[in-house]
This record gives structure tokens, sequence and C-alpha cells, in this order.
């Protein structure tokens, strides 16, 4: 059965639960990370040198990085239906997944970091203002993507990019800041609020 290693409130963890739920894949989870067993161990250390969850071992095969994760799960356990095998519909699922890994989460991470973990590194009040605004900007690209679609960040359907970004979404409106009225996010996110993976995983009070 494939074993998942990381504390469930985590976001990147959460990632992988959704996808196990769409897949309908059952797994088993350990806790591990800050608050449960230490990852700057040896024993976690040779799993993933960079000592963060999740980390999953599928019948001895072991991987990485969450984007990475739900991608090698969907491809190989019957997710064809939210990651087509088909090189262009699976690179603008993928070209959704990249910005929220990249562009979106560098917007937020400060902004997150001072309002919601309150860490002390994180209070120059300049630095999180900017973090704010960036934050608000990559969203307004994400209404704009979802003005087009319709329906989902890479289609009128709901694809394994939704994942990430519906995550993301959820950290967005559950961090105490100015949320800029974009119609056709808080549309999305009502969507995804009927997905019962994101009912667990995302919707579920933890930002």
């Amino acid at each position: 059965m494939l074993k998942i290693l990381g504390k469930a409130s985590s976001i990147n963890v959460r990632k992988v639960l959704w996808c196990c739920d769409e897949l309908g894949l059952p797994y088993t989870r350990e806790d591990w990370g800050s608050g449960f067993r230490a990852t700057d161990t040896a024993e976690f250390l040779a799993l993933n040198p960079n000592a963060m969850v999740p980390v999953i071992d599928d019948d001895g095969f072991v991987l990485w990085e969450s984007n990475a994760i739900i991608r090698y799960l969907a491809s190989s356990h019957g997710g064809e239906a939210i990651y087509p095998a088909d090189p262009k519909a699976r690179a603008r699922i993928d070209q959704w997944m990249d910005w929220q890994a990249t562009e979106l989460n560098n917007a937020w991470r400060y902004a997150f970091m001072a309002l919601v973990r309150q860490s002390p590194l994180h209070q120059d009040a300049a630095a999180l203002a900017a973090s704010v605004a960036g934050w608000s900007k990559h969203i307004g690209i994400l209404e704009r993507q979802l003005e087009r679609t319709g329906g989902y960040v890479a289609g009128e359907r709901f694809t394994l990019a939704d994942i990430p970004v519906g995550l993301s979404v959820n950290r967005w409106y559950g961090t105490p800041l100015q949320h800029p009225a974009y119609p056709a996010v808080a549309a999305y996110f009502e969507r995804l609020g009927g997905r019962e993976g994101f009912a667990r995983h995302g919707r579920n009070g933890i930002p």
C-alpha cells in the first residue's frame, strides 16, 4: 500500500491526500514534520535530502516534491481523467502547476509567515505590504484565467492543476488580509467546495 510521510496540516501533504481521494487510492500516513517526528534525522534524510514533507513510498518507489508526487500518482494509478496522456492537454495542466509552485508561492510566502505563522522574522512592514500586493496581483492573474475558462484553471473540467491551485486559493482566503473582489475566483472556490477531497483536505479550516 502507498505510504505518505508528512503531517496532515501541511499544504503540500494535503495536495497528496486530496489527489489520493480523487483517484480512490488507499494509503497509510505517518506524521512527520514540525511538532511530530523530525525530518532532519538520518532516517528521513535518506528518503529526502531536503528534510521536507511529503515523501511517498509506493511499494518501494520513494519520491519527494509534492507536485511531482501527484503527477506520478495520477500517471500510475488510473488518473487520466484529471491528468490526460495527450501532450498538449497535459502541458496546460503542468503550466499552471508550475506557476503555482513558483510565481504564486513566492508571492504569498512572506505574508503568510507574517500573518498566519506570526513569525518574528517576517514582521517588516514594507516587505509585508509588498508580499500582500504581490499575492493579490497573482490571484488577479488566476481571476482572468478563470474568466476565460468558465470552470477550472486549465479548462472547463477539473484537472490535477486544481489541486495545488485550489489549496493556494484556500490559503489566500484563510489569511487575514484585504481580499480584493475576484468573483471568478470566489465562484471557483465554491465549485471546489463540492468535491469531497477538497472538503477534507482543503476547505477544512486550515490555510
